[in-house]
Parts: structure tokens; C-alpha cells; sequence
């Protein structure tokens, strides 16, 4: 009976250890969530009102709009991704996802395609009062989401979102699809800032 008991152990063990993010897919993930908040940082560091506020016209948004829309993402894309974790592992959908993890980075932000986004994203309820402390926002909930990657022994690849932007997608790729969102949107920033009449200062 200790013997089976030993087994049963050893198989659990290992299985759980399976489904557990390799170190590659972590430093992966963590990486480009970090390096695509340094980048959104450096693009909308020293920038005055005037220039925050600046629309290119009726239809697009500011620097600031586009700072409030991604603070308001990174709980909503995380909380849809938790939403996703929440309901059993079920490694029969995996044949569902049909997007690479390398497809999801390209695709998400490539701006060649545009999408509007849903009334929760909108910087409308954002809310901060300014840029300052939307940033100061994303930056916290981005060091607490990278803390629990690193941590963490969950089993986002069996648990699989069966739409998406890209289609069903496993919850390892919303997360980066949440990093990659970010770059989306600092590029959209830097066409604001290269429009003819951006403020000088």
C-alpha cells in the first residue's frame, strides 16, 4: 500500500511539474512584460499637457488617453486571464489554439490592422487625474503580475480561453498578449507625437 501511495505520489508530482511554466517560457513572458513597460515609460517620460493632451484629430486619441486605455487594461486583460484560470484545466481544448506564442507577439502589435476597443478599455473611465498617476498604477500592477509569474506553479497552458483576438488562446498567451498590448499602443503613442503639429514643448 506505501508503495502505490509513493507512486500516485510520484505521478502527481510529475505531472504537476509538466504543466508548470518552464524557466524559458517565465524569463519570456517577464521579459517582455518589462521591457514593454521601460519602453511605454521612455515614450511619455517629460512630456508637457500640452503635448499629453494633443489629438491628432476628432477620431484618435491623446498620449494621455492612451496611458489611461493601458493602466485600465493591465486589470482587465490580467482579470479576464484569472477568469480563465479559474475554471478547470482542460488539456482536451488545447487543440483549439491554433495561434503560436510567436503570433500572438507579431500579431498583437502590429498596428497595421486596427481594432476599437470595448467600453470597459475606454480612458473615459479612467480613474486618474493625470498621466503620472496612471503610469504609477501600471507600474505597480505590472511588478505585482511579474512577481507572480516568477512564483508561481500554475497550469496556464491547459487552461484555454475559447475566444479571443487571435481565437482560443491558452492563459499563458494572454499574458503575452497583455505585454504585447502595451507596445501596441506606445507605437500608436509615437504616431501622436510624429503628427504634424505636435506641440514643440
Amino acid at each position: 500500500m506505501k508503495k502505490l501511495l509513493a507512486v500516485i505520489g510520484l505521478l502527481l508530482f510529475s505531472t504537476a511539474a509538466f504543466c508548470q511554466l518552464s524557466k524559458d517560457e517565465k524569463a519570456k513572458v517577464t521579459g517582455l512584460l518589462q521591457s514593454s513597460l521601460e519602453r511605454l515609460t521612455k515614450s511619455v517620460e517629460g512630456l508637457s499637457e500640452a503635448q499629453l493632451n494633443f489629438k491628432p484629430d476628432s477620431t484618435r486619441w491623446s498620449v494621455k488617453e492612451c496611458v489611461y486605455h493601458l493602466a485600465l487594461s493591465e486589470t482587465n486583460i490580467w482579470g479576464w486571464m484569472q477568469g480563465v484560470m479559474s475554471a478547470p484545466a482542460n488539456p482536451d481544448k488545447k487543440a483549439l489554439v491554433k495561434a503560436t506564442d510567436d503570433m500572438v507577439i507579431t500579431g498583437v502589435e502590429d498596428r497595421s490592422h486596427k481594432v476599437k476597443t470595448s467600453e470597459p478599455f475606454e480612458p473615459k473611465n479612467a480613474k486618474w487625474a493625470t498621466k503620472e498617476e496612471a503610469m504609477a498604477f501600471l507600474t505597480a500592477e505590472r511588478k505585482k503580475h511579474i512577481d507572480y509569474i516568477n512564483s508561481s506553479t500554475d497550469d496556464f497552458r491547459n487552461h484555454i480561453a475559447e475566444q479571443g483576438p487571435m481565437g482560443p488562446m491558452d492563459a499563458y498567451q494572454i499574458i503575452l498578449l497583455l505585454a504585447q498590448h502595451t507596445v501596441r499602443h506606445t507605437k500608436q503613442i509615437e504616431e501622436v507625437k510624429a503628427t504634424a503639429g505636435f506641440p514643440s514643448k
